[in-house]
């Protein structure tokens, strides 16, 4: 490897590992692979690892759970396939056995058991076992021996290898195996412990969805019963929920499935009863001693076992395989009273109720995972005393000073969805009395967060303001009680927000705000002259000045939208507005700033040009030619604001996103000026040769020189005399095929995510 190349392979591992650096181009991937490919075809690949120790961290890092792209996982395994074909390289990248060799391992046993259960030519394999070929009985023996064993590791990869043969091969033979293997595996259930309980579950429910079994023959069902009734609640609820996930699950079955499921709830609400006998329990559900064992012993225990419950019914809620009738009262009651217990403010039945409140009290995790659950029950009808307590819970976690940002955000999410959900009065859209006193009571408590020290808070409490302005900006309930608050003028203040997230949200918000006109500037005494400049020049001055990509991203976009939407400060003058913002955005040294000012011009000129024309290819009389005068009236209106300018300079940016989006716009406008034979240039026009002159350098990377005031005949015979099908086509190649070369591959890469400076990548 060039020692250029091994001075950038750490910066470029570590872009790669950390899952807050995206990468933007798959090909760059692709090519990176490519080149490790010949750089091991050509000399050692254990040299490579051991000189650059980069390669190996970055193996090990994305085993571990994370939240990387998909793609990069599957470059990162690909890559490590590339180095383990060669036997001096797997031994030097084998520490994890379990990982590496059990799981090959048992992957191998799978396909040489399929290949050796294919049977001659002459017809389909036995269905007896003793007749399967002998190489077959050998893997079958040695899984058979396995399940005996009393090694946890052995058992397991058995396990493991059966779940790969079942979850891929689906011939008649595998009934047979799963029929004579049945009784081993049933056979696991006895010991306590019961060994290796994950991946029995993972066998269970992959014979369950395998089509080549029988379940109701082959004691399918009753396994998956006595499994249930054998496990810990934590192990037995994910076999739950994936029974219950099955289509052809007996009712019994589901039945029990559902009730391990709701076992830790019953369980919290019988521990905070407040009577003898069984109200508030789960329908048919009693909180066993096991679950009941299971929740008290320690927080861990029990903190694990209610989110892993909580998710589940989430997961659960809106399948159509959900259980019928759907207890949404007694898991409302539930949620509520997690969220209480939570707060401190519960009311505990008993000792265990109150070593339950101990264990929970201030716990953020369960707060989450309840107030996600909490907003997906929103999705059902509860009785009124329920939806009561969920409001009235959601609002003392709003109002507390306890509550965590992320606690905060999601009670934030959950209250919107209940408002969403809340009853509309019979012929009216407008929210009910209700909902509109909750309304008041919340507005004085969004307030207070959107003043909060914490910018997490401000943001979260903005991102709520923008969801019920876009919702309720129209109705006279919502309206009244939003402009009698004080939000409005709090959400313009955070313009100008020292937190760039906080800033982007309130562009947001004020932009939502000010299309449903909830934005004035007040008058009055109270407020002397308030002479304040108008939204669209501090929202324009945010465009030209703010120092971060976030603001001015979110500034393009509510541009873009009050175009489309005619906002009241956009038709004033619209050729003046579009030209105002394509002139700052051009200048913008963030790509997306550019991209988004490109979208706001495809609005204008569909606006101008009238919308898209689509003909029937077999139509027999040929599409009609748009009115020369129309046309060429609005072409001018595309001139004077620039936009030609604008597009032709983006088409030769060095963000190949912006020039993909360009190269669009330029082909849709040729596709719509097709037909106007009458505004043709000569291609000799010494106008026509000074703009193809100045495009020609500004392609070479010389832009100074502005193109000037265009003619629309101009305009036209330019768009027609360049090849932008074969330039959409050369944007579409890889980043480096300008120049290819390993060291520019890696340089573009790490150009991307701003590791380099933006004048060390060739084509980025």
């Amino acid at each position: 490897m060039d020692p250029e190349c091994s001075q950038l392979l750490p910066a470029l591992c570590a872009v790669l590992a950390d899952p807050r650096q995206p990468m933007v181009d798959d090909t760059c991937l692709e090519k990176l692979l490519d080149w490790f490919k010949t750089i091991t075809e050509a000399g050692s690949s254990l040299l490579l690892l051991q000189e650059n120790p980069c390669l190996v961290e970055l193996l090990c890092h994305v085993l571990k759970p994370q939240d990387l792209s998909s793609r990069v996982l599957s470059f990162s395994l690909r890559l490590t396939g590339v180095f383990a074909a060669q036997e001096d390289c797997f031994q030097y990248l084998q520490g994890d056995s379990s990982l590496f060799v059990a799981s090959a391992a048992g992957q191998l046993l799978v396909h040489i058991l399929s290949l050796s259960m294919r049977g001659p030519a002459e017809g389909p394999p036995s269905l007896q076992a003793d007749d399967w070929p002998p190489c077959a009985q050998k893997i079958v023996g040695h899984i058979e021996e396995s399940l005996r064993s009393t090694a946890i590791p052995q058992i397991t990869q058995a396990l493991n290898v059966l779940t790969t043969t079942f979850s891929h091969c689906h011939d008649p033979w595998t009934q047979v195996l799963w029929v004579q293997l049945h009784p081993l595996v049933a056979a696991l259930l006895q010991k306590d412990p019961v060994p290796a309980a994950h991946s029995l579950v993972d066998l269970l429910l992959s014979v369950a969805r395998s089509p080549a079994l029988s379940s109701s023959s082959c004691g399918l069902w009753e396994t998956l019963a006595q499994t249930l009734s054998h496990l810990s609640p934590t192990q037995a609820g994910l076999l739950a929920l994936g029974t219950l996930k099955l289509q052809d699950c007996p009712q019994a079955l589901r039945a029990q499935a559902f009730a391990v499921l709701l076992q830790p709830l019953a369980c919290v609400l019988q521990a905070t009863a407040q009577g003898p006998g069984p109200s508030g329990l789960l329908d048919s559900t009693a909180a066993d001693s096991v679950t009941a064992d299971m929740l008290l012993p320690s927080k861990a225990a029990c903190v694990g076992l209610l989110c892993q419950t909580l998710a589940h019914l989430e997961l659960l809620l809106p399948l159509p395989q959900r259980p019928c009738p759907w207890p949404q009262a007694p898991l409302l009651g539930a949620a509520v009273t997690l969220l209480q217990l939570c707060r401190g403010s519960g009311s505990p039945a008993s000792d265990a109720g109150r070593q339950l409140c101990a264990l929970l009290l201030g716990c953020v995790r369960v707060q989450r995972a309840a107030l996600d659950f909490l907003g997906t029950l929103s999705q059902e009808t509860g009785p009124p005393e329920l939806v009561t307590q969920v409001f009235a819970v959601l609002l003392e976690y709003l109002r507390s000073p306890d509550s965590s940002p992320t606690v905060l955000k999601k009670a934030f999410q959950a209250t919107f969805r209940w408002l969403l959900s809340s009853p509309r009065t019979p012929g009216c859209s407008d929210l009910d009395s209700h909902t509109l006193l909750f309304l008041r009571e919340l507005l004085p408590v969004l307030q207070k967060r959107l003043c909060s020290p914490c910018w997490e808070v401000r943001d979260s409490g903005l991102e709520f303001l923008t969801q019920m302005t876009r919702r309720w900006g129209g109705q006279a309930g919502f309206r009244h009680a939003l402009l009698a608050s004080e939000v409005p003028r709090l959400t313009e203040q955070l313009l100008r927000d020292p937190e760039s997230y906080v800033r982007a949200s309130a562009v947001t918000a004020m932009g939502q705000l000010s299309s449903q006109g909830l934005c004035v500037p007040p008058a009055g005494p109270e407020h002397p002259g308030s002479q304040q400049k108008s939204l669209l020049g501090e929202l324009l001055h945010i465009l030209s000045t703010d120092s971060e990509g976030f603001p001015r991203r979110a500034v393009m976009q509510v541009f873009t939208q009050w175009l489309r939407d005619s906002h009241a400060d956009v038709v004033g003058d619209t050729e003046q507005f579009v030209a105002g913002v394509l002139q700052v955005a051009g200048q913008d040294l963030d790509w997306e700033v550019r991209a988004q000012g490109l979208e706001l011009a495809l609005v204008f000129l569909e606006q101008t040009l009238g919308p898209p024309r689509s003909h029937c290819p077999y139509a027999v009389t040929p599409p009609v030619a748009a009115p020369t005068g129309p046309l060429t009236q609005a072409l001018q209106s595309l001139c004077r604001v620039r936009l030609f300018e604008f597009a032709f300079r983006a088409l030769f940016d060095c963000d190949r996103p912006v020039a993909q989006k360009s190269c669009d716009l330029l082909l849709l406008l040729r596709a719509k000026t097709a037909s106007s034979s009458s505004l043709q240039e000569p291609r000799s026009s010494p106008d026509v040769a000074s703009v193809e002159a100045a495009l020609q350098r500004w392609r070479a990377g010389d832009q100074a020189q502005p193109l000037g005031d265009l003619e629309p005949e101009v305009v036209l015979a330019v768009l027609r005399s360049m090849d932008l099908e074969g330039l959409r086509g050369a944007l579409a190649e890889s980043s480096d095929h300008m120049e290819k070369s390993p060291q520019s591959l890696l340089q573009d890469m790490l150009a991307t995510v701003g590791i380099l400076g933006e004048n060390e990548a060739d084509c980025y």
